[in-house]
């Protein structure tokens, strides 16, 4: 499914006309944006795309060190982050990140032509990275729709693949205006059936002492309440999440969720945009928003609303919630509070 990011960022200019204002235009950014992290008392992160890896201080912004195409951070160590790019093929790397130095640690494309654990096609789009200490992380392949463990010599496994599912259809058709579509690219969509199988597109991960949370976009046809958020074993390896006893449903009825954060107890949900990732695309954004779950009773409530191509959230020690809007959109792209702490 990396068909999916790399066509939301080529139209993402189209979408100036479209998407809602978000204040001053801010100028540290080349976007997109697809990251945002946080240390415990101090400075955010970004990974920036169009140059790398930029610190947000109190009133400043720095590059603090290139790396295009990067897509995701997680605090490593002290002093480094894991980081993974999804550029062209030669480009969907780990990698290890110090100030102004990047380092390889494993070719992600080269485990999906080797695996390819879903099997439709060899695909892969390294989308998110969360860090199991200096010496491991987990990486979310919404191209691939899997989760992978990563070592720091290189070598991968495969922990699960997240199952395709039929969906309704009723979204995309409402989009694309049918009975007469708009636009004539669209007319396909009107003749659909009511339901056909949707890929679940790993968008995100979260780590926590005995499990992985795993966050899906459901893809095309970009349906409404369908994304789920799966809750891992951490000890699982080459699992299928349609059929495996390791992986459980934590929570049901999402929309295109694309992060997850994790504070207090809670696991938190992006939803780019409440009317799909499809409602970007086509150019009639509504806002995204963000959804705090119990994860043993799936339970969601609204706690962000109305955030332009939401991208990206962290939540800080204090409770509040930050995150990247206009994220696709050149020269508006930018990171803001979104919810106040305690």
């Amino acid at each position: 499914m990396s068909r999916l990011i790399s066509l939301m960022a080529a139209i993402a200019g189209a979408l100036l006309m479209f998407a809602p204002g978000a204040g001053a235009a801010p100028s540290d950014f080349e976007g997109p944006l697809f990251g945002v992290t946080s240390r415990p008392h101090g400075a955010l992160f970004v990974a920036d795309t169009g140059q790398g890896i930029v610190r947000l201080g109190a009133d400043s912004a720095e590059l603090w060190a290139p790396l295009p195409a990067v897509t995701d951070i997680a605090r490593r160590t002290k002093r480094s982050f894991w980081a993974i790019t999804s550029g062209d093929n030669s480009n969907k790397w780990l990698w290890k990140v110090w100030r102004n130095r990047a380092v390889r640690v494993a070719d992600l494309f080269a485990f999906e032509k080797t695996r390819n654990p879903h099997p439709a096609e060899v695909d892969s789009n390294p989308f998110d990275v969360e860090s199991l200490g200096r010496r491991r992380a987990v990486v979310a392949d919404a191209g691939g729709n899997d989760l992978i463990l990563v070592r720091g010599n290189g070598t991968m496994r495969l922990v699960a693949v997240l199952p395709d599912e039929p969906v309704s259809t009723q979204n995309a058709k409402d989009l694309a205006g049918c009975p007469e579509p708009g636009n004539p690219d669209f007319a396909f969509v009107c003749d659909l059936p009511a339901e056909i199988p949707a890929e679940a597109v790993a968008t995100s991960v979260v780590v926590r002492p005995e499990r992985f949370y795993v966050g899906e976009l459901k893809g095309f046809p970009a349906p409404l309440g369908e994304s789920r958020l799966w809750r891992i074993d951490r000890d699982t390896r080459g699992a299928d999440c349609g059929t495996s006893p390791k992986c459980h449903v934590a929570v049901d009825g999402l929309t295109s969720i694309i992060d997850l954060a994790w504070h207090d107890g809670r696991l938190y949900a992006a939803q780019i945009d409440d009317a799909s990732w499809l409602a970007v695309e086509t150019g009639q954004v509504t806002g995204g928003s963000v959804h705090s779950c119990n994860v043993w009773t799936g339970r969601c409530d609204e706690v962000v609303s109305g955030q332009p191509i939401l991208a990206a959230i962290t939540v800080r020690l204090n409770g509040s919630i930050w995150g990247a809007i206009n994220a696709l959109i050149p020269g508006q792209a930018d990171v803001v509070r979104l919810r106040p702490g305690a």
